[in-house]
This record gives C-alpha cells, sequence and structure tokens, in this order.
C-alpha cells in the first residue's frame, strides 16, 4: 500500500491529485466515503483537470473533465454526459485508517501515465 495523504489532507466535498511512482491518480470524498480513480478521461486517454487539484463542477456532484466537458457519477465513476458517454473512469483500491488514506495496488504506470 501506499500513503497519499491524511484524512484531512482530503475533505468532504473537496478533490485531490496524487502521483504514485509515475501513476497519475486523484480522489474525492463524498458523504465521508474516499473515491479513487486513476487521472485519465476514458474519451482521449488525457488526464481529467488542468489546475492541480479541480476534478469536480461547479456543484462538487459530479467529476468534470476539463478538458471535453465529460462529467462523472463520483461514487462509481461512470460518464453520464459527454463524449464518452457510457464509460467509466478507472477505479483504484483505497483504504482509509487512523494514519489517513491509502492506495491499495500496484503503482506500475499504464502507458499513458508517463
Amino acid at each position: 500500500m501506499h500513503f497519499l495523504c491524511t484524512s484531512l489532507g482530503l475533505a468532504e466535498g473537496q478533490s485531490r491529485a496524487f502521483s504514485v511512482d509515475g501513476l497519475e491518480l486523484f480522489g474525492v470524498r463524498r458523504q465521508g466515503q474516499v473515491y479513487l480513480y486513476r487521472n485519465r478521461c476514458p474519451h482521449r486517454d488525457i488526464p481529467l483537470n488542468w489546475a492541480e487539484d479541480a476534478f469536480l463542477d461547479d456543484s462538487a456532484s459530479l467529476i468534470h473533465c476539463a478538458h471535453h466537458g465529460a462529467l462523472f457519477l463520483i461514487e462509481s465513476g461512470e460518464c453520464v454526459a459527454g463524449p464518452c458517454e457510457g464509460e467509466q473512469l478507472q477505479p483504484l483500491g483505497c483504504h482509509e485508517d487512523s494514519q489517513g488514506i491509502w492506495f491499495k495496488g500496484s503503482a506500475a504506470p499504464a502507458s499513458g501515465d508517463r
């Protein structure tokens, strides 16, 4: 497992980018639960964000691709609007304990992450 941040480092209704050994990912906290995804839009296999920790739409209720405007459900990563509707983000395993938020998985990057 790879330590990402303390629990306070990802506040309710916020998103945050992380990099683990070349793998770009991001987390979102919603209703106390942390959701972790690979930072790649299924439409063009490019990062979702322009600004460092900006992954949510203006209402902070959906994940937003800054490049194509695609919108994804936070809980599942399913695209509900935009050019990749019906596809989904790649979910990644995470665990939260008293120390903070952990990425549970291999840090081997996919070809597009380098």
